[in-house]
């Protein structure tokens, strides 16, 4: 009989579930809305994974009742021990397998990054964490908790903080930007006034303000001093992770993998990039840096593969059979 796995990952703006064999073939690959449950609540992470844990069973044509060994369940928000301890119990009584692991996402990109004992992932996305493994199986991490346990970055809050440096240049409180007229362009109005003044009426919807985030790169490669500083700083916040995850695991001055993920940094914008890798080798000058190309997912089946101790003759496989299993390609993706 196959021994039969279930990968998670799941991010704060999609979930992917990729459902596998031992010997790294991929049979079925879903993709769904985000199944964080700092977004959705506990009850709706599980309804969530359970109609992509069924559709997932759907694509790989498994017969009703046919047993799966595992579920690796790595999703956004599973930050603190007591998270973890929730999101572990509430799926295991779903009885979806016969065992359960859960942990943050930022493992599964780590893993999908790098095949290293010794490893670090930056994630830069809508917002920004990191988390690290040694060869000897201690892990650093953060509370990851937004604003409220010191986090800064990310693509939401550059896109804010692009629109607050927009109005300040535009009315004389901060330094004159090129932001201003590219932020009044973008929503197609005379001035950021009159941005904010439809944003705070509802006249524009405020997720709207997370399309400034390309347009913040867009002014900072034209060289302007207000949007370089906004790139700066995420700079400083990504190379801050890195060096206190390194420093924590000892490996600040020791052989290490970088791993950057994320859409911001796996864009690779030359003035947030360049400034990464070379703070990065600056403070850590052997590690070796890499960004993300390959799919999470990935990484939470590897990770899935690692528990049941056979990752290492079926990786590629599974590497090649994911890499062709995009959605869009010969797998069906999940609505």
């Amino acid at each position: 009989m196959r021994t039969l796995y279930l990968a998670v990952d799941g991010g704060n703006s999609k979930t992917d579930v990729v459902l596998g064999t031992a010997h790294g073939e991929v049979l079925g690959f879903v993709r769904g809305p985000t199944s964080s449950p700092h977004s959705i609540g506990l009850t709706g992470t599980i309804e969530v994974l359970r109609d992509l844990i069924a559709a997932a069973r759907a694509d790989a044509g498994l017969a009703a009742g046919t047993p799966i060994e595992l579920a690796a369940v790595y999703l956004a928000g599973a930050d603190l021990p007591i998270e973890i301890q929730r999101l572990h119990a509430a799926i295991s009584a779903q009885s979806w397998t016969t065992r359960t692991i859960v942990d943050n996402d930022c493992f599964a990109l780590l893993r999908a990054g790098t095949s290293m004992p010794d490893a670090i992932a930056v994630v830069c996305g809508a917002g920004n964490n990191c988390a690290g493994r040694a060869a000897d199986g201690r892990t650093a991490r953060f509370v990851a908790l937004g604003p409220i346990s010191g986090d800064w970055g990310g693509g939401h809050d550059l896109a804010d903080h692009t629109l607050r440096m927009a109005a300040r240049g535009e009315d004389g409180r901060g330094d004159e930007t090129s932001l201003s007229r590219a932020v009044a362009d973008h929503f197609g109005y005379s001035t950021v006034e009159e941005v904010s003044i439809a944003l705070h009426l509802g006249e524009l919807d405020l997720t709207r303000v997370h399309e400034l985030t390309p347009l913040l790169f867009d002014i900072a490669a034209t060289g302007d001093a207000v949007a370089g500083q906004l790139i700066r700083r995420q700079v400083t916040e990504i190379l801050a992770q890195h060096r206190v995850a390194a420093t924590r695991l000892d490996l600040l001055h020791a052989p290490h993998a970088l791993v950057l993920g994320g859409g911001v940094l796996r864009a690779q914008h030359p003035v947030l990039h360049r400034q990464v890798v070379e703070g990065a080798l600056a403070q850590a000058p052997l590690v070796q840096i890499s960004v993300l190309d390959t799919p999470p997912a990935v990484g939470a089946a590897l990770l899935a593969l690692d528990d049941l101790g056979i990752a290492g003759r079926a990786e590629a496989d599974l590497r090649a059979a994911l890499a062709a299993a995009e959605p869009g390609s010969q797998f069906k993706a999940a609505a």
